[in-house]
């Protein structure tokens, strides 16, 4: 993550101060890290507004816990752990009994790449990104919470591990059959060339 490299003090400095009544620097972590926690909340629940509520939830709930933070890994593997959880728990209260889906978002984002820009080209990509978004909230939790980390957040399987608590290679076979049902739903797309 080279251009999201943070100037000035790390996590782990921002922590201690943080554990030191240093309201500031948890600000600080706050902003750091609010862009990814709001997205990868928007992907697992589908909803900008209650995205944005979890990951306040998560981050007030990171405050109130910062003093059982070990430092044997990284803050925003704790953080996305955290969030993770906030998401899953919104979506077995809103949706009880409903099939959660992973997504896997790779191959369509490709769509997304256009040498030209015509309004007709930008037209057709706004429509396949809703329906890739709309293709993600209908996988299976397990299916997307694996492909949104994998495929939107650029997470690697070791640090999924750590978040998640879920051996790599299921993490891998949940992000494969994320990608091939996902495959499945988007086939009927043909954009335009």
């Amino acid at each position: 993550m080279p251009p999201d490299q943070p100037v000035g003090p790390d996590d782990a400095q921002l922590v201690t101060r943080s554990l030191n009544r240093d309201h500031e620097a948890f600000g600080q972590l706050i902003d750091r890290h609010a862009s990814r926690i709001i997205n990868l909340a928007y992907r697992m629940v589908g909803n900008r507004a209650e995205a944005e509520d979890l990951a306040q939830e998560a981050f007030l709930s990171a405050f109130k816990s910062l003093s059982t933070f070990r430092a044997d890994s990284k803050f925003s593997t704790w953080l996305y752990r955290i969030a993770t959880n906030k998401c899953k728990d919104w979506l077995r209260a809103k949706r009880p009994g409903m099939e959660q889906q992973d997504v896997d978002i790779d191959e369509t984002l490709d769509i997304h790449v256009a040498d030209e820009q015509t309004p007709e080209r930008l037209l057709s990509q706004q429509q396949v990104a809703q329906e890739l978004e709309q293709a993600i909230q209908r996988l299976p939790p397990l299916y997307r919470e694996a492909f949104v980390m994998k495929h939107v957040e650029g997470m690697g399987y070791e640090e999924m591990e750590a978040i998640l608590g879920v051996n790599s290679d299921t993490l891998k076979m949940r992000v494969y059959k994320g990608r091939l049902q996902l495959s499945r739903d988007l086939a009927t797309l043909s954009p335009t060339q």
